[in-house]
Order: C-alpha cells, then sequence, then structure tokens
C-alpha cells in the first residue's frame, strides 16, 4: 500500500521537538487529521480525498522494509510461476496500493523471466513515482514494464485481475477492515494467481533498553489499528483463512523490522507514529507518552536505541490446475 506513512506533524513540546499530538496511522508517520481512516480509498463515486502518504516516509522506510521481507517464500513463488498452466510471454503481476513502487523495486529483480507490473493505487502523485523509480530488468537480464492504474484496491474484483499471473501487496492487509481483506481474496482466488502479502503489522515491538510503558504503548498502538473495523495485527490471521477456505495453501513467514543506530533516521518516525496513535486512542496516556518519547528519541539519538517491530509475510497459492505444481 501506500504504506502505512504520513504526511507531515503538528505540535511541539516546550523544548521544540515535536509532540505527541499528531492524527498517525499504521505505524508510521503522522498524517493530516485526527480520526482519518488509514486505507486506501479510490471509489469513483466519493469525493477526491487529500494524498494521505508521503512519499518521503515511504522513501525512509524502502530500505528496512527490502531487508525484512521474507526471502524464504521466493522460492516457491518462483517454482508456483513457472508452472503457472498456460503460460506464455511476460509474468503480469499486478501491485496492490503500490506507494512508490518499493515492491516492484525489491520483487522484480529477484525474478526470471520478462515482467508486466500493473500498480494499482489511489494517489496519481504516489504512481508517477512508483512508475519512474521502477526496475526496466528482470533478474535474468529480460524486460520490465509498467502501467499505471488508479482504483480502490478493497474492491477489487477477478475482472480487474484478469490474466494476472502474481498479485502482490505491501503493508496492505493490516490497515483492511474483514469486509475488504475478503474481497481481496476473493479477486485473487477468482484470479487463480498466487499472492504474495508483505509487511503486515503483527501488533508486536520489542525495544532494548526496555522500558515499563513499553507495553502499554504497545497495547494502545494495537487498539489504533484495530479502530473502526481495521483488523491490525489480526490481518494476517483473516487472511489465510480467507485463503485456506478458497482452496490455497497459505505460507506465512516473519519480516521484522530491526532497526539500531543506522537506521536511526527510520526509527525517529517510526517512534513519533507509535506513540502518537497510542495517545490518539488513549489520551490520558498523553503526560506519560510524552515523557516516554522525548527519552526514547534521546536514547535513538545517542544510538542506544534498538527497536524490533515484527510484521508477517503471507504467501497464498492457489490450488494447482491445468497441471501446475
Amino acid at each position: 500500500m501506500s504504506q502505512a506513512s504520513g504526511t507531515g506533524a503538528s505540535g511541539a513540546d516546550d523544548d521544540g521537538q515535536r509532540g505527541v499530538g499528531a492524527s498517525v496511522v499504521a505505524g508510521a508517520g503522522p498524517v493530516g487529521r485526527p480520526g482519518e481512516r488509514a486505507t486506501v480509498r479510490l471509489r469513483h463515486d466519493e469525493p477526491e480525498e487529500a494524498p494521505r502518504y508521503a512519499p518521503e516516509w515511504l522513501t525512509l522506510r524502502e530500505g528496512a522494509d527490502a531487508t525484512a521481507r521474507a526471502q524464504d517464500l521466493l522460492d516457491p513463488l518462483r517454482i508456483r510461476l513457472a508452472n503457472l498452466p498456460g503460460h506464455t510471454g511476460a509474468l503480469a503481476v499486478h501491485d496492490l496500493g503500490c506507494g512508490t513502487g518499493s515492491m516492484g523495486r525489491w520483487l522484480a529483480p529477484r525474478l526470471d523471466g520478462p515482467q508486466h507490473w500493473v500498480l494499482h493505487d489511489r494517489d496519481p502523485y504516489l504512481l508517477h513515482f512508483a512508475a519512474v523509480g521502477s526496475p526496466r530488468s528482470a533478474a535474468d537480464g529480460s524486460s520490465v514494464t509498467v502501467e499505471t492504474r488508479r482504483g480502490d484496491v478493497a474492491r477489487l474484483t477477478p475482472d480487474a485481475l484478469a490474466g494476472a499471473s502474481l498479485v502482490t501487496a505491501s503493508a496492505l492487509l493490516d490497515v483492511l477492515t474483514r469486509e475488504e481483506v475478503v474481497t481481496l481474496v476473493d479477486a485473487c482466488a477468482g484470479a487463480g494467481c498466487p499472492a504474495l502479502l508483505t509487511l503486515s503489522v503483527a501488533g508486536r515491538v520489542e525495544l532494548s533498553p526496555a522500558d515499563p510503558l513499553d507495553a502499554e504503548i504497545a497495547d494502545a498502538f494495537n487498539a489504533h489499528q484495530r479502530r473502526a473495523g481495521l483488523l491490525g495485527p489480526d490481518a494476517v490471521t483473516v487472511a489465510c483463512e480467507a485463503f485456506a477456505a478458497r482452496g490455497a495453501a497459505v505460507r506465512v513467514h516473519p519480516s521484522p523490522w530491526r532497526l539500531g543506530p543506522a537506521e536511526s533516521a527510520l526509527t525517529e518516525q517510526w517512534l513519533r507514529g507509535w506513540v502518537g496513535a497510542a495517545v490518539e486512542q488513549r489520551p490520558a496516556l498523553r503526560d506519560r507518552a510524552e515523557r516516554y518519547l522525548r527519552d526514547r528519541l534521546a536514547a535513538c539519538a545517542a544510538g542506544e536505541l534498538r527497536a524490533v517491530v515484527h510484521h508477517s509475510d503471507l504467501l497464498a497459492l492457489p490450488r494447482p490446475t491445468g497441471g501446475a505444481s
């Protein structure tokens, strides 16, 4: 998706640092309006909305995302793609909620053969970044081409994925509702193609050194993730059950961010979003959270803070047909 990000921040502490009052989504940077729903919305019968995801945040997290994604899922994916029934020509890869295109930059060079990527997002600004920054060659030097489509990823139909060889998404499932995940799964199952859905939040964070407030912030953040019917940390379980009910074989692997001194810029922005979401969900935390955030940011700046932010990657392989294995 326009991966769990933010467009700015508001408020300031007495010492000049940004506070925890900004509205935030999905464990990332702050966004514009309190209570705004963090899901890709491209229904053409709804009013146009301002962009919600900043390319700066997506760029900042891209390296950590690339390192975190589960390499163990690539071999079974390659085997299935090599045995797609009736496949000729380029692989058709649909990247849902593509953001600035980081999934394509990571995956296309790891797959052999010509590929045609169809990039879906609600935001034409991000689609432009994704198209311009898309890779041009596959692992074996074959060509990679790209097209962009604006649309509502929560209302996909099998027709929208007609001819798809693979569906991908990154940091998308956890900002969807159960109904939207089932719609997405139905579309993938109807198209009969594998789905690689990466970097869904798992609801667990490990910080070192530990602080007594860690668990309370994490619990409030997870509640924020589940607001208004969003699935948050439950998304992978719901998606697994939905894919399995449609006959797909499902594999899940951990894909944690491991953030240390070399990732301090990302850690800082992640902390602001993580704590800000917790306070938005439970305003009574504000005073303690301000102190907590100041201390955590100071430790981050000093190179003394490490964080493991847990995510999960999911690979769904539809029931083989036509001799596929």
